[in-house]
């Protein structure tokens, strides 16, 4: 929920007697839930207003990274990468980003967070970056099961059984933040995309076809035949950055393509801890030491889905990105680039 700046001025005039100094310089503080009985039903509801406007203008602060359960050598080297990465996203979101904060509703900005409250872990998922296998872990950690090894891509993404952070009161939400380990794992953006496009489009689906590949057909080929329109299958790489690229899109964005920037707000949650795809073994299991996982409990390298197929790296996005036209490319780069820059990826490949 977007908040005018006309509707603020008038929810601090009303609200200049009920909500203390102290309230203003932390922006977590509870405000009482009992209304006095003075207050307007306007009134309650511009209080109730602010108070959500407050709980988003988030001030990050890098906090240190407990490494107290960490008692050897072994994970030196992925340790001082870790602290350049997290010391790299601090400074470019305080340089960058600190006077343009967008303002952004509590709920919504922490909707894609999952909770495991017996290690105090909060996981951001960025769809494409692991994630699947990181719910994975996370059904263990809470003690839904016993092995990564035996849980189902379905379990994993339509049992509901693990908690987001969205769930919990203002309250519990604050308190998980502010006390909790945060983790991201993040991807190379165009390896994230092609590989976003690969498993929706070139295999079968029940979903992606009929909603998104039928109205990417309908608007952007050219003579498209019965078939192609009825079933929304065999959208081509070309098109579907049209689609991308397109500000007057026939269907809205979907999450597994949607910028980490507007996934996770790095600059907004300051997370503790950053893995990346392209490390993903080191770093996930870095991090289970970190939070007092069990020591037989390591992160999977399995591919659930497609299994036979090469993963998408850097030659297969080569090969996708040579499809389109370079000022396409360029675009493409732009619309990401801000994941770009904040997790220090290198520009993406350019010439055919």
């Amino acid at each position: 929920m977007l908040i005018t700046s006309q509707k603020l001025d008038r929810s601090r005039a009303v609200l200049t007697e009920t909500v203390s100094s102290q309230a203003n310089a932390n922006p977590f503080l509870e405000i009482a839930t009992s209304l006095t009985p003075e207050l307007s039903e306007e009134q309650q509801k511009i209080k109730l207003l602010l108070k959500q406007f407050k709980q988003v203008n988030l001030s990050p602060v890098m906090r240190p990274l407990n490494k107290s359960l960490i008692k050897d050598d072994h994970w030196k080297a992925i340790d001082e990468v870790q602290e350049k990465r997290r010391a790299f996203l601090y400074n470019f979101c305080k340089k960058y980003i600190k006077e343009r904060r967008p303002l952004i509703h509590l709920m919504r900005m922490v909707s894609r967070i999952y909770v495991e409250d017996k290690h105090k872990l909060l996981y951001c998922e960025v769809p494409k970056a692991g994630c699947s296998n990181w719910k994975r872990v996370l059904l263990v950690l809470n003690g839904l099961a016993k092995s990564t090894y035996n849980i189902t891509h379905d379990t994993v993404h339509y049992g509901r059984h693990l908690k987001k952070l969205d769930s919990y009161d203002l309250k519990g939400i604050h308190m998980r933040l502010k006390t909790y380990t945060k983790v991201i794992f993040v991807r190379d953006p165009m390896e994230r995309l092609v590989s976003a496009f690969r498993d929706k489009f070139e295999h079968p689906n029940s979903y992606y076809h009929p909603v998104f590949g039928k109205s990417i057909i309908k608007k952007y080929r050219h003579n498209a035949d019965g078939e192609a329109l009825t079933t929304g299958s065999g959208v081509q790489f070309k098109e579907f950055i049209q689609y991308l690229l397109d500000s007057h899109r026939p269907i809205g964005m979907d999450i597994h393509w949607e910028q980490i920037s507007k996934l996770c707000h790095p600059c907004i949650i300051n997370y503790d801890f950053i893995g990346k795809f392209e490390t993903l073994e080191e770093d996930a299991n870095y991090f289970l030491r970190l939070i007092g996982a069990p020591e037989d409990l390591t992160f999977p390298n399995f591919k659930d889905r497609h299994s036979t197929e090469e993963r998408t790296n850097s030659e297969v996005v080569r090969q996708y990105l040579a499809e389109i036209p370079a000022t396409e490319r360029q675009l493409t780069y732009d619309f990401y680039s801000l994941d770009y820059l904040m997790f220090n990826y290198s520009a993406p490949y350019v010439e055919p």
